[in-house]
């Protein structure tokens, strides 16, 4: 049987033109790739990203903050952010162990597609866009467009993701989130939220809230965001979150961890909680 063949590069050019040459697997942190058994002899050659300094680090960048592709979800807890990020970084400590935080990384997360992963929901009320280079070219995707399916995501032949890019922040806005397993650690979602809220003169001025393992692929709710912007923040004990209207955009199965009756009543639960939390947290300033 053929050995196993390695491409380590230590710039993006020579990645690039790498995956040119022919059908290579991209690797990223491996803490899904090498379970799924994608490495081994017989297999495709692998192109290994992480010698890549280029793609790595969180920065403003313009308007916004950039995220590279090969950044650890340790980084991202570890670093000095402003409260928006708060969702993301509570994510980032959700992402199985410690060593697989260690490991895994940003770009790996979205791009495996899977409908629990812990990094979709607080990424999409950033209102994250994926970067994408091939040789030669460049082209950005928002979030909720890149990944399209279980599984699947609009990456083609011949292209790397190598960051995220983020609008400018809401000022004063405050992210949070929650997730429901049947453990604190190790565990896949049974559902998960994340919720960015801002309070200006006591009321909600912005509301975005996204909903992960209740759908293929995380989802926005449009309708709640609509409902609570505006409302007073001291308002919220009483605000109707079980409102069936506000979760239309999912589709919740039944599996071995939960039937989706439970996922969307725990769903209500859980935006009621994060989005309560975040107004006290844009209270702290």
């Amino acid at each position: 049987m053929p050995d196993l063949s390695i491409l380590s590069p230590d710039r993006l050019e020579d990645a690039l033109l790498a995956l040119q040459g022919g059908t290579m697997d991209i690797l990223a942190g491996g803490t899904d790739f090498f379970p799924a058994g994608r490495a081994g002899p017989g297999r495709k050659p692998i192109l290994d990203l992480s010698q890549i300094a280029a793609l790595r680090g969180i920065a403003r960048d313009g308007a916004g903050w950039r995220i590279g592709a090969m950044t650890r979800w340790s980084d991202i807890w570890r670093m000095d952010l402003p409260p928006a990020f708060a969702g993301l970084q509570a994510a980032a400590r959700e992402v199985g162990s410690i060593q697989i935080q260690n490991s895994g990384t940003v770009a790996g997360n979205i791009c495996n597609a899977s409908p629990a992963a812990d990094g979709m929901p607080p990424l999409l009320t950033l209102e994250a866009e994926v970067e994408i280079a091939a040789q030669g070219a460049r082209r950005r995707v928002p979030l909720q467009e890149f990944v399209t399916g279980v599984r699947k995501i609009d990456l083609r032949p011949g292209e790397i993701v190598t960051a995220l890019h983020l609008p400018e922040l809401p000022e004063g806005a405050v992210g949070r989130f929650e997730k429901l397993g049947s453990r604190r650690y190790l565990v896949i979602s049974i559902s998960m939220v994340s919720a960015l809220i801002g309070v200006t003169e006591g009321r909600i001025s912005t509301a975005r809230v996204a909903v992960g393992a209740a759908s293929p692929v995380a989802q926005r709710l449009p309708a709640l965001e609509a409902a609570l912007t505006g409302v007073a923040a001291a308002d919220l004990a009483t605000f109707a979150f079980d409102d069936p209207a506000f979760y239309q955009p999912l589709s919740p199965i039944d599996d071995v961890r939960g039937s989706g009756a439970y996922r969307r009543e725990a769903v209500a639960e859980l935006c009621r909680r994060a989005i309560l939390s975040a107004c006290e947290g844009c209270g702290d300033d």
